[in-house]
């Protein structure tokens, strides 16, 4: 069933109904009341024969008709046989306020199961539960106890706390923004922000979906139905609990860099999601999306009664990665003659101290009809002599709807206009210049995503079957690392390059094989129980003769078997010396509820002290791939600045999408690190000089994969 009969039902029972003020069910039935939903309203209550004047029934079952939706405020012992009673009625949908289940203890958990089974063995779909209810003002339907009835808007909420979802239409209702559905997930047993998010994004009535989150109930389809409805329309979330320590894995860099916070940054990038880091955040950029209409850039002009004021802003849309643009010079002719003597015109529009509302009027429209502005942030500072509520009603007079227009009233609260007066009007109101660009910011990350290349994920020929069995022979023996040989092994098949190399099991050998690859040469200690293997003094570099090829394997040798005597050794890898080259570092870490996560960053300090680094969901596409690299800080030096060579950008881009599909093709991959990959001018293509791939166990794959 879809969750039409949720949001649109024709029939409402409040099982709990009670006269008590200050009970729940009280508080639900005096909501459909009041605010005028027109659909049978039906109290269930077996002590009342009426409740606010409606006949109240004793139980779900004695009332003969169809019921749509079924509201339950009883203590949570109860609600099993309730929901059982409903799914027989072939109630279409069950909202559970009741609190007292998985959130409890383990008894309640086992409660909120059962009552799951009886809802999915009926085909009913439940709300909750420990939840707040929904709202819908399309219907003028409050299945909630909450307070308020918002405003009828284009805004739809969703909140997994219930407690959060009352502070947030107090929010909406001091901000004036309206709403057009709101909705408290609670438990989310059944209804997720998943299927809400499909929901809304098809719903005629919702403009800008608002989110705040706890956790996501299932990452991958999640990503998948948040994609969806971005692309219909903004999706703005706030996700808490994200700065618990993330997984570290010795192993790799990239599993020691990645967290819970770096996995819902990554997929929310993934989704075209615009993430907000405060509470008052998600309505500063609802407000802007609500009321104004999408930037086509980042060419932002602004219009100041303060040089200060201004400043700020200007500083702000800098650090946005924004610009600062002057008006046109045919724009700045005609506005010239219409400011006092003496304004400025540089890149801030300075207006006077206590300018005449029509000042602001005469330059929102020059920069609405300059084709080189695509928004605009207004700063009224108060002055002794200004007209704030006339200014605002003249700048609201002045929009024309071709590019968003944000106002920072600084130091005005106390005085009109307001936030509200101010939104009543069509403009996003803000108490600082920082808060109005940020917002603008957002719309321009939205829109940038939202006119992004069309996905194309490039399949390369590679040679999956030798992959398939050196990962199946080392699941069987249960060899879950492997090292720089095996790692390299798979990597080639899946077309990297890599220096001539192989392994040697005695000196001579050893002696033999730098003679055939050429000097100078490496030589790495090869043990299925050695992970850092330079510590051990198991990595030695740059030798150059036949003598110190022999010296190091018999040493190398020695000091292994005495620092770690059990481990077992396969023998050591003799590997010709890669050319000196920018290092770069690339991997894969498997998130549990996103999945691949690919990493970029460049080597040495850069990921080991300023953890420079990038992540991305994969698959990735090309262009996907160079923006993981155009994200770093020092993005600079691969563009051969700062004295560096330049180097190929889009070869390290074929390297990140080649991760891609061996990560995606293989499941079984848990982590997997290429550290260096040396783009140097004397190879035609990256060459990995050190590589090492974590797999899940046979039991952790077969999960995966269900």
């Amino acid at each position: 069933m879809n969750l039409d009969k949720l949001f649109y039902p024709e029939s409402v029972a409040v099982i709990g109904a009670s006269k008590s003020p200050d009970k729940a069910g009280h508080k639900i039935l005096r909501n459909l009341l009041e605010h005028g939903f027109q659909g049978k309203i039906i109290p269930v209550n077996p002590t009342a024969a009426t409740i606010l004047d409606l006949p109240c029934y004793p139980d779900l079952a004695d009332y003969d008709q169809d019921i749509d939706l079924a509201i339950i405020a009883v203590p949570a012992v109860a609600v099993l046989e309730i929901v059982k009673t409903a799914v027989r009625r072939k109630v279409k949908g069950i909202i559970v306020v009741s609190a007292g289940f998985r959130e409890s203890d383990d008894s309640g958990a086992k409660l909120e199961q059962e009552i799951y089974s009886a809802c999915q063995a009926g085909g009913t779909r439940l709300l909750g539960p420990n939840c707040l209810g929904l709202i819908n003002t399309d219907n003028k339907l409050n299945a909630t106890f909450a307070h308020r009835m918002p405003i009828e808007g284009g805004i739809s909420i969703i909140s997994q706390s219930g407690a959060l979802c009352a502070a947030m239409l107090d929010q909406a209702a001091s901000r004036h923004l309206g709403l057009a559905k709101l909705v408290s997930i609670g438990n989310k047993t059944d209804i997720s922000e998943v299927d809400l998010l499909k929901y809304l994004a098809n719903d005629p009535q919702t403009m800008v979906i608002v989110a705040y989150l706890e956790d996501i109930s299932s990452g991958d389809y999640f990503v998948k139905a948040a994609e969806y409805a971005s692309a219909a329309k903004p999706v703005i979330i706030m996700k808490s609990a994200t700065t618990a320590a993330g997984r570290q894995a010795a192993a790799s860099h990239t599993g020691m860099l990645v967290g819970s916070e770096t996995a819902y940054g990554a997929a929310f990038k993934r989704a075209g999601i615009i993430r907000a880091d405060t509470f008052h955040a998600m309505f500063d950029y609802a407000a802007l999306f609500a009321m104004q209409p999408l930037t086509r850039g980042k060419k932002i002009v602004i219009i100041t009664n303060s040089g200060g004021g201004g400043a700020i802003a200007a500083d702000a849309v800098e650090q946005a990665a924004l610009e600062v643009t002057a008006l046109h010079i045919g724009d700045t002719a005609v506005l010239r003659d219409k400011l006092p003597a003496g304004r400025r015109m540089t890149k801030l529009i300075d207006v006077p101290d206590n300018a005449d509302p029509a000042c602001y009027t005469s330059t929102i429209q020059a920069a609405q009809q300059d084709e080189e502005i695509d928004a605009v942030v207004v700063i009224i500072a108060p002055q002794t002599m200004q007209h704030p509520l006339e200014t605002a009603r003249a700048i609201a007079m002045a929009l024309d709807g071709t590019k968003p227009i944000a106002v920072a009233m600084l130091g005005a609260y106390d005085s009109p206009p307001g936030p509200a007066e101010l939104a009543a009007m069509g403009l996003p109101a803000y108490d600082t210049p920082e808060r109005a660009v940020d917002s603008i910011r957002a719309m321009h990350e939205y829109w940038l995503w939202k006119n992004r290349p069309p996905r194309r994920v490039t399949r390369f020929r590679v040679n999956r079957r030798k992959v398939e069995r050196i990962i199946r022979r080392h699941q069987q023996t249960n060899r879950l690392f492997l090292g720089e040989v095996r790692a390299k092994d798979i990597l080639r098949a899946y077309g990297f390059n890599t220096p001539a190399g192989s392994l040697a099991s005695a000196n001579e050998e050893a002696v033999e094989l730098a003679q055939r690859f050429g000097f100078p040469v490496a030589m790495k200690i090869v043990s299925p129980d050695i992970i850092h293997k330079t510590d051990l003094g198991g990595v030695k570099l740059n030798l150059t003769s036949s003598t110190q090829v022999e010296d190091a394997y018999d040493l190398m040798m020695m000091r292994i078997k005495q620092k770690v005597p059990d481990a077992v050794i396969e023998g050591v890898f003799v590997e010709k010396m890669a050319a000196k080259g920018l290092e770069v570092i690339i991997g894969m870490h498997r998130d549990r509820q996103f999945g691949p996560m690919l990493m970029f960053g460049l080597g040495g300090i850069f990921v080991e002290v300023m953890k420079d680094v990038t992540f991305y969901l994969a698959p990735i596409t090309e262009e996907e791939a160079i923006q993981m690299l155009k994200a770093t800080r020092s993005y600079e030096m691969l563009q051969g600045k700062r004295g560096s060579k330049e180097v190929d950008i889009g070869a390290i881009a074929n390297c990140m999408q080649r991760i891609s599909q061996l990560t995606t093709d293989f499941p079984q991959i848990r982590e997997l690190d290429i550290n260096p990959l040396i783009i140097s001018e004397e190879y035609s293509n990256p060459v990995v000089v050190d590589a090492r791939i974590t797999l899940e166990s046979i039991s952790n794959s077969r999960k995966g994969n269900n």
